[in-house]
């Protein structure tokens, strides 16, 4: 059988530019200055079904079958203003001290979505309009962590804050602005002590960040994967090799860069994708470039197996519970991941070859 390969013509393909079909705008979001940024680039990108909500309860997306519903929530950008549970920041372990949410949802295909077991009803792109009262309550959280930066090896960071746990905030930078407004603030603002804005895409879209003020405290990382994983279950994103492409011009721009190597998958020659992954992602970067890398396997909760197999009933993606061994969360959530021999194996694997590949890369975790 073949083996999938880079797909290397993309390298020279325009990065997608994500435009909802519809957009959503809650009565108490309507009012806020970041809504009139989102409104401004929906309208230049052409969108014209713009409602305006009398209350604050996303309406409008049901009618029709399950599909239909999900192929209408993908397509629809709502701009809401964020519920308290945002604003009080959780630890993100093990990616960050907290999670710092700009946005909830992803417009993306992705046939192993992790937002699946985490979001309820329809999976809409909801942009938070209440951004700069986001930003300001970073404050509190500096120097407080409990995740890495009370990690000797990691506390260069300073305090984390992850912006990519529920949505992809570059995949929706194009209508939103969200991303941007963050790594400026960051960069500019003046922090009781050192901090790092941390950001995961599967877009290469980065052409409007390179010019930012970023500091040096925004580190991008490229979400990135074997051609047999991210070209079969990676629906609407970009191809992986446009992804290292946008992240080469983020480091020559002095962006902190990464790897998000995931879900990490034992798929038929995954040495030799992986291998060329590598390699791929050794001549995307410059030499010099500040370089993490993150290695994350594939697992599953019973309840996500079920949203997924809802939302993609042709999916040829393994996720069968007889094949994996079960673990337990902190409060006790069922999840299904590789046998350990096999995470054995994978994790030997990828530790020799990123020693081999990219040398000078930091490797963060492993899970």
């Amino acid at each position: 059988m073949l083996k999938p390969v880079m797909d290397t013509a993309a390298r020279t393909r325009r990065p997608k530019l994500w435009t909802p079909k519809h957009v959503l705008v809650t009565r108490s979001a309507a009012e806020r200055p970041h809504t009139r940024e989102v409104l401004a680039r929906v309208e230049a990108a052409g969108v014209t079904d713009v409602t305006f909500l009398r209350s604050d309860r996303i309406s409008g997306l049901s009618g029709g079958d399950e599909r239909a519903v999900y192929a209408r929530a993908k397509a629809t950008l709502a701009v809401v203003v964020s519920p308290p549970s945002a604003r009080k920041l959780q630890p993100i372990a093990p990616s960050a001290d907290w999670r710092l949410d700009l946005a909830r949802g992803c417009p993306a295909h992705c046939q192993y979505c992790y937002l699946a077991g985490s979001l309820g009803g329809p999976p809409i792109t909801r942009v938070y309009a209440d951004l700069d009262e986001i930003l300001a309550g970073m404050d509190a959280y500096v120097g407080h962590g409990r995740v890495t930066s009370a990690d000797a090896a990691r506390a260069a960071e300073g305090t984390t804050f992850e912006a990519s746990c529920y949505t992809d905030p570059l995949g929706i930078e194009p209508v939103t602005g969200s991303l941007a407004a963050a790594i400026s603030h960051v960069g500019t603002h003046s922090f009781d002590g050192p901090v790092q804005l941390r950001v995961t895409t599967k877009f290469g879209a980065v052409d409007e960040l390179l010019d930012l003020p970023h500091g040096g405290r925004t580190r991008i990382r490229a979400s990135v994967n074997a051609e047999g994983v991210a070209g079969r279950f990676e629906g609407g994103t970009d191809p992986v090799s446009g992804r290292l492409t946008g992240l080469g011009a983020l480091a020559r721009a002095g962006y902190p860069v990464g790897l998000t190597i995931a879900p990490i998958m034992p798929v038929e020659g995954w040495h030799e994708q992986y291998t060329e992954l590598l390699t791929a992602a050794a001549d995307a970067l410059p030499a010099d470039a500040d370089l993490t890398v993150e290695c994350i396997t594939h697992r599953f909760t019973p309840g996500s197996k079920e949203v997924l197999e809802s939302w993609y009933p042709r999916t040829k993606l393994e996720m069968d519970p007889e094949r994996r061994s079960r673990k337990f969360g902190k409060f006790g959530a069922v999840k299904y991941v590789y046998p350990a021999t096999e995470m054995r194996e994978l994790r030997a694997w990828f530790t020799d070859a990123l020693a081999a590949q990219l040398p000078a890369a930091r490797s963060l975790y492993w899970t």
